[in-house]
């Protein structure tokens, strides 16, 4: 197992942790599969009222795909598997509260994950940043979800920095990504915190208020993400380009902002 779930049953809170601390917490098939599942089952989980998701260890809360995941990918270029479009609780239909508790980095596929959250809670470690373009991708879900909640500016230009720049956990707060930030290694403890407090409220206007957050903005997410595997086929690179300039990267070289 890739994910741990902890259920609290006295305050139903539930903290599902992406638990691969060697690997940054990126995601491989298994822990998407892991999470699709888990979001699936809480929807007839009714002693779980309001969950919050995190990463485990201090280096990472997710750094998004796992880069040895091999992904065979259909011959048509009007189609396109992404094995991370399912691994958020919106996507699987589920409107109870998810808090995202970000510690250390957070990056490009970890989008999936904190644009499908309430809201984000980060301590002060946390970086936020997407590599997709130093790599020769397009950078189409994540943007397009963060662009639910960010200034579009701001958006572009993490997206367009690259592995250049990283967004602090304060210039996050500043541009709305963020709603709280806490001290190094408080943001789950203020995240479950957060949660206890949603939960002990009726869950039916609690899951309604969910529902009608997300539905004045789901016309345009919706439109906007039917884009993204058409955009993504016409400007990745192929594989073997992008695993090429994957591994010559070097280390640090960028800015924190």
């Amino acid at each position: 197992m890739t994910l741990s779930i902890d259920i609290d049953k006295q305050s139903a809170v539930a903290v599902v942790t992406l638990d691969r601390p060697d690997r940054h917490n990126a995601i491989d098939l298994a822990t998407a599969a892991e999470l699709t599942a888990c979001w699936r089952e809480f929807r007839f989980d009714d002693s779980v009222r309001a969950i919050v998701v995190t990463g485990a260890g201090e280096r990472a809360f997710c750094t998004g795909i796992d880069r040895d995941a091999e992904v065979p990918q259909p011959q048509s270029p009007y189609s396109i598997d992404d094995p991370l479009v399912a691994i958020g609780p919106k996507t699987n239909d589920l409107w109870k509260p998810v808090i995202a508790a970000v510690n250390g980095m957070a990056c490009g596929g970890a989008f999936y994950l904190i644009g499908e959250s309430e809201f984000v809670v980060a301590d002060e470690s946390a970086t936020f940043f997407d590599p997709h373009t130093t790599y020769g991708m397009v950078t189409a879900y994540e943007s397009m979800l963060l662009a639910q909640r960010m200034p579009v500016g701001e958006v572009a230009r993490m997206a367009l920095m690259g592995n250049a720049e990283r967004i602090s956990a304060r210039r996050a707060y500043e541009t709305g990504l963020v709603s709280e930030v806490t001290e190094p290694g408080r943001a789950r403890e203020a995240a479950v915190a957060c949660a206890e407090t949603i939960a002990s409220y009726p869950t039916e206007a609690v899951q309604g208020t969910v529902r009608s957050v997300w539905a004045a903005k789901e016309a345009t997410r919706t439109q906007a993400l039917a884009h993204a595997p058409h955009l993504i086929t016409l400007g990745n690179l192929p594989p073997e380009r992008q695993a090429e300039l994957f591994t010559g990267r070097r280390p640090g070289g960028f800015r924190v902002r």
